[in-house]
């Protein structure tokens, strides 16, 4: 198996170990893995990714949330999923300045590239169903999840984004064009790296969900994005969260109704468990 694993670290649903994987083009990514508690490696499971993948932060960090989907109802490790995070290239890893400056004008298109291509490194993994790909993330993750089904729909089966920008030219300018320059000078790299671009290309089960209310990611962004999959008839589910804000919180009974919509679909369209 072509992945090293370094340490392990219990979590509250499983154990998540840190690991390693080289991408085609020789970049080396970071990653932590939940396997299923009664994982038998002569069977083949279903992968959720979870991705978020700007330069603004990181999620494979040693601390108690490596390996913890606080959306899920119940248990991923005991239901018999895997569950994975990787850090692409601009994350804020300590990996030197070229690590961290190369997202620059490259954001949706160059973390992209290194999720998927590590993606396509585990599926090698004997143990790994790759009918049953599933990515979620949420904001910048939105954003990532919409990329990754739009510009590789051969790999990611199932996505499930939230409050996502569909189109950077409709995010705040003041961290937009902290790393992707000024529009009026490379408009190419805002349009080229925006999920808008690739909506049309989505094949698999797509779950969108944005609150009307949100105050970073606004709701313009969705409304885009589905006059795109409208266009080109593209089929998705969508949940909107009247007047909430970006962290879908307010509101009696608003957490339980996104986890239990979250699990639900998730279990829907990739199913747990080994075969």
């Amino acid at each position: 198996m072509d992945f090293e694993v370094n340490r392990e670290k219990k979590v509250s649903d499983g154990i998540a170990e840190f690991f390693k994987v080289k991408t085609t083009e020789g970049v080396e990514l970071d990653g932590w893995m939940v396997k299923p508690l009664d994982f038998d490696p002569n069977k083949k499971y279903p992968v959720v990714f979870m991705v978020y993948g700007e330069p603004a932060s990181q999620t494979v960090i040693d601390n108690f949330s490596a390996g913890y989907n606080s959306l899920y109802k119940g248990n991923m490790a005991q239901d018999g999923y895997i569950y994975i995070s990787l850090d692409n290239r601009g994350t804020p890893a300590p990996k030197g300045s070229l690590w961290r400056k190369s997202i620059y004008r490259n954001i949706g298109q160059l973390n992209i590239r290194d999720q998927a291509l590590a993606t396509q490194e585990i599926l090698k993994w004997s143990f790994v169903d790759n009918s049953r790909i599933a990515v979620w993330g949420w904001s910048g993750g939105g954003s990532s999840t919409l990329n990754l089904l739009g510009q590789y729909p051969q790999i990611y089966k199932t996505g499930i984004a939230i409050a996502a920008v569909a189109n950077q030219l409709l995010y705040d300018n003041v961290y937009q064009e902290r790393y992707m320059g000024l529009p009026q000078e490379n408009l190419a790299d805002f349009e080229n790296g925006s999920p808008l671009k690739y909506a049309k290309n989505i094949k698999g089960n797509l779950l969108y969900i944005h609150g009307t209310g949100d105050d970073n990611v606004h709701y313009q962004n969705a409304e885009v994005l589905i006059d795109e999959f409208i266009k080109n008839n593209v089929q998705f589910q969508l949940m909107s969260y009247p007047n909430r804000s970006h962290s879908i919180s307010e509101g009696e009974g608003t957490h339980e109704h996104l986890k239990t919509l979250f699990t639900n679909y998730l279990k829907l369209h990739c199913p747990p468990g080994g075969r």
